[in-house]
């Protein structure tokens, strides 16, 4: 299958919780860019679906705790592991100060290119 992606996926070392508007923790980041992310979780998440998330933030990436928004889940497949089940995420909106953290987090937590 062709890849449709316009912008590298970066790999994180350092997996962020996220939360959906219920505060119930949804899974873990594991890869993000500023237009998409995936998440790692232990039930399949449904697709073609609009989510509220929350990520949790360290001190290392912001001075707040969250950061807070919209994306749609796009594609759900099993994991490697065979409990686990990856989503992948378009985000739909940020703010330019939202992108701004996240390309900290992908600097601070990103799998290094050589």
């Amino acid at each position: 299958m062709k890849e449709k992606r316009k912008i590298k996926r970066r790999y994180l070392l350092y997996y962020m919780r996220v939360y959906d508007e219920t505060r119930q923790q949804i899974g873990n980041l594991v890869d993000l860019t500023p237009r998409g992310a995936m998440l790692v979780s232990e039930h399949p998440l449904p697709i073609k679906t609009n989510f509220h998330l929350k990520l949790e933030l360290s001190e290392d990436v912001a001075d707040k705790p969250y950061l807070e928004f919209n994306a749609r889940s796009l594609w759900c497949h099993p994991d490697i592991e065979p409990h686990f089940y990856n989503t992948g995420f378009r985000i739909l909106e940020l703010t330019p100060e939202d992108v701004k953290i996240v390309n900290r987090i992908i600097e601070v937590y990103g799998f290094r290119d050589n």
